[in-house]
């Protein structure tokens, strides 16, 4: 088993990448997206963090988060998303042997993306990249024309331009 190192930093702000285990022809998260939302909701009840920028592809998502201070657990707040999302579903999906002796589903990939931003920069780059992945997927045309996104909600908090489509842009000012 591969040793991963993961940047566990209290108070910390991440860019994660989370992908279903079948990523060929899935639409999952975006036709269960109420199912997926009701997950963060009630893990970010027990385990607080900020959504800075979110998006749902239909078979993996990206987000930009930020821990309380003192607390560095991202990997239970992950845990216990998934738990609730793959719960919520009926189980019409094929799982191995190992799978089911462990208990799993076989909706997602065991592991995810994980890094921690460094400083403003790299916070607007993340945040860029988030919300321009349906775009660079060929889902839309347009950045706005993807419903399952924060990208909506910062165009009208003044931090996008509605017509923003993640190109050559000067870099964008962001307050929470």
């Amino acid at each position: 088993m591969p040793d991963y190192r993961r940047a566990w930093q209290p108070g910390g702000t991440y860019f994660f990448t989370v992908n279903l285990l079948q990523r060929q022809g899935n639409d999952l998260l975006i036709r269960h997206i109420d199912l997926l939302r009701e997950a963060v909701k009630v893990v970010r009840q027990r385990h607080p963090f900020i959504i800075h920028g979110w998006v749902v592809l239909p078979e993996h998502l990206h987000c930009v988060i930020e821990l309380p201070p003192n607390d560095a657990d991202f990997a239970t707040r992950w845990r216990l998303i998934k738990i609730a999302f793959s719960k919520a579903l009926p189980i019409t999906e094929r799982r191995s042997r190992v799978r089911m002796a462990r208990g799993e589903r076989g909706i997602w990939q065991r592991r995810y993306w994980e890094h921690l931003i460094r400083d403003d920069a790299d916070f607007c780059a993340h945040m860029d990249y988030v919300h321009i992945n349906p775009l660079k997927h060929g889902l839309v045309k347009r950045v706005s024309e993807w419903p399952y996104s924060t990208f909506h909600q910062l165009v009208k908090k003044g931090v996008y331009p509605a017509n923003w489509a993640g190109g050559d842009e000067d870099r964008l000012e962001y307050e929470d």
